[in-house]
């Protein structure tokens, strides 16, 4: 199965995306947007940005953990991971967002 993009509304009323892999597994997060467009935009941001090396930050967690930032071309992050137990494992999951952002449905969670 592949992979797609979810997007819904927030208890708050700001709208968010996740990516989630084939398996179903979350594997990118999406801060809130004001406007479900501005979130299309975001999702769209992320099958573009997904497939360059250089658009993703590696970070390592106060508790020891890692994760992963997905930056625009402006620098500004357009989706996070999950917290990764090992560096191989937050590695892993970059490389599966570069699998399955490109290509990915959107569909309304």
């Amino acid at each position: 199965m592949a992979g797609k993009f979810e997007v819904y509304e927030d208890k708050g009323g700001d709208y968010r995306f996740r990516l989630k892999a084939g398996n179903g597994e979350i594997i990118l997060s999406s801060e809130g947007y004001s406007s479900k467009a501005a979130c299309m935009n975001g999702v769209e941001s992320v099958k573009k940005n997904a497939p360059d090396d250089g658009r993703y930050e590696k970070k390592e967690t106060t508790a020891g953990k890692f994760m992963f930032n997905l930056k625009a071309a402006n620098h500004q992050v357009i989706g996070s991971s999950q917290s990764y137990q090992s560096a191989s494992g937050r590695d892993n999951g970059i490389e599966s967002v570069k699998k399955n952002a490109p290509d990915a449905a959107v569909v309304d969670a």
